[in-house]
């Protein structure tokens, strides 16, 4: 096995437990509400895995996350079909979103799923969506940059 793709990948997974250990800590063992989403497991990967990525970038996970979201809650607050129309409905105008507006991240595509089947209100955007991106951000600019001197955020 090549010793850098090792060292990757064991500092990924020490990385990845790190970031969603807390976010599951806040979630679970404290009053402040909800910090944890599928979705931020997959982000994870393109974090530490691959920091240097257009797609790992702050602007991208921020608002990627922010961005697909928002155009769930849009879409099961404004159309009363069922869930087999209004999923695929929002995932496609997500996607189409955040490539239109450059702030591509592949994990965000999955966030109307979650918005849709959850029924989720429009605090949701606040926490975790907000804060739960904020959180991931701080953690991967102080691992990557100043932990391991990676150049991130590129």
């Amino acid at each position: 096995m090549n010793r850098e793709i090792f060292k990757k990948s064991f500092v990924s997974a020490i990385f990845s437990m790190i970031t969603i250990g807390a976010l599951t800590l806040l979630t679970y063992k404290t009053e402040y509400g909800v910090f944890l989403i599928a979705s931020f497991g997959s982000s994870m990967v393109l974090l530490y895995g691959y920091p240097e990525s257009p797609f790992a970038q702050p602007k991208n996970i921020f608002f990627g996350h922010l961005l697909t979201s928002l155009v769930g809650i849009f879409v099961l607050n404004i159309f009363a079909f069922p869930l087999y129309i209004t999923i695929p409905f929002a995932v496609g105008i997500g996607v189409g979103l955040m490539i239109l507006l450059n702030v591509t991240h592949p994990p965000a595509g999955g966030n109307p799923i979650i918005v849709l089947m959850g029924s989720v209100s429009l605090d949701y955007i606040i926490n975790p969506i907000i804060i739960g991106t904020l959180i991931i951000l701080t953690f991967g600019i102080i691992l990557n940059k100043f932990i391991m001197k990676k150049k991130y955020p590129n």
